[in-house]
């Protein structure tokens, strides 16, 4: 399983499982099924609602497939807190509570990767980044990272003198390239974790029925006959999924395909033994739309 750097004794796989909108009931089975089909990376947060059932389904594999805890890599995040949905912020010390929740709910005894899951507590990023401090310190996560930060978010941590993350889970995919953005994160050391891989896909999100900003014209864009991911699909005989993964992971960032259905999850895993050539990478770049969509009210790397 090939592997970014994330620090000098951390290495998260290019391929990971993600689990957004898979019911706490029924994930076991597809985070089972996952890991027998060879993921080795699993993704979940605090805010799906689905960690114990993530435990249950690593538990399972564990016992089943002849792996211990150490062939596998977990990431989970905080939910910060949005004063504007109601949510009180979290402080350093709720942050420490979140992660033992996490853990407990998870079955676990430490975290791989430990996230912040979005920038929405303004009053409270830095005392939030402090407590992921400490939960590494106290080996409870590996690794600490953020997701949907921005250049000035990460920039108030530097400079309030603290540890920088070592990724920043962002919405990535060829509509979607934040080209600024990823050169930062490179420029500092920072890994760009790709999730919503698949938003060009005209099958995305549509079995769970959850709002996005996905415009008509994407919907229509994606449903035609000759996209280019088609295009390209037919070129290298393999799927459009599979053309958006790969293109993910030859830009250098690991991804989270999501799939109940287990033989999608085995193609999805199939994106090792071919590469896109130079002009599909050209054509790829001038595809991009600017903002992200799976958030419904937006972008939240824009948050102040």
């Amino acid at each position: 399983m090939k592997t970014r750097t994330l620090t000098t004794d951390v290495e998260i796989p290019y391929l990971g499982f993600g689990t957004y909108l898979i019911g706490d009931g029924e994930v076991a089975a597809s985070v089972s099924e996952a890991i027998r089909a060879g993921y080795r990376h699993i993704d979940t947060a605090e805010g799906y609602g689905n960690e114990s059932g993530v435990g249950a389904g690593i538990k399972q594999a564990l016992d089943t497939e002849g792996l211990t805890r150490s062939d596998l890599f977990v990431t989970t995040k905080l939910f910060p807190g949005n004063p504007e949905w109601g949510q009180p912020e979290k402080t350093t010390e709720s942050t420490v509570a979140s992660l033992d929740g996490s853990l407990e709910r998870l079955g676990l005894d430490y975290v791989d990767l430990y996230l912040i899951h979005a920038p929405f507590a303004r009053d409270q990023r830095l005392a939030q980044w402090r407590g992921l401090v400490e939960l590494k310190r106290q080996g409870k996560a590996r690794a600490i990272g953020v997701s949907n930060f921005s250049v000035p978010h990460i920039e108030e941590l530097k400079a309030a003198g603290l540890p920088m993350p070592v990724a920043n889970q962002i919405e990535l995919h060829p509509w979607s390239q934040k080209p600024g953005l990823v050169r930062y994160l490179n420029d500092n050391a920072i890994t760009p974790i790709a999730y919503s891989s698949l938003v060009p896909l005209s099958t995305w999100r549509t079995a769970e029925g959850q709002d996005s900003a996905k415009t008509d014209q994407m919907k229509a864009d994606g449903e035609q006959a000759d996209t280019p991911f088609k295009i390209m699909a037919k070129k290298h005989g393999v799927s459009e999924a599979q053309i958006l993964l790969r293109w993910a992971v030859q830009k250098g960032y690991p991804v989270l395909p999501k799939s109940t259905n287990p033989e999608r999850m085995r193609q999805n895993a199939d994106i090792f033994g071919f590469n896109l050539d130079p002009d599909d990478m050209a054509a790829i770049e001038k595809m991009d739309r600017g903002d992200g969509v799976a958030w419904a009210t937006g972008d939240p790397t824009k948050a102040p």
